[in-house]
């Protein structure tokens, strides 16, 4: 068995709780923050079999990918005091951040 996390933006995270249901998978959705942009991210646990790992992936692939956005108030340059642009930039948001870990034993009370 196979414990999948995966960090995904907010705006993915229902659009890929859905299609998760959809195909039979359960998952535990924790709300988290980022850290570059500060901005809020929702992070799955999903329980699977070994042989249904990678439909899990395909699916997290498929619904959570990356695209620009434009930071209105970028963060500053950690470690370079007084650096700060006042324009806006552009920064690539979305995909998903996925750690899969092996499961020695899995118990539901």
């Amino acid at each position: 068995m196979k414990l999948i996390i995966a960090i995904v933006q907010d705006e993915d995270s229902s659009r890929l709780i859905s299609h998760l249901m959809n195909d039979g998978f359960s998952a535990t959705k924790l709300a988290t923050t980022g850290g570059f942009l500060r901005a809020g991210n929702t992070t799955l646990l999903i329980g699977v079999e070994d042989d249904k790992l990678q439909n899990v992936m395909n699916i997290i692939e498929k619904v959570c990918r990356s695209r620009k956005q434009i930071a209105a108030q970028p963060p500053t340059i950690s470690g370079v005091s007084g650096v700060y642009s006042p324009y806006p930039i552009e920064v690539m948001v979305g995909g998903a951040t996925v750690f899969v870990l092996t499961v020695d034993q899995f118990v539901k009370l």
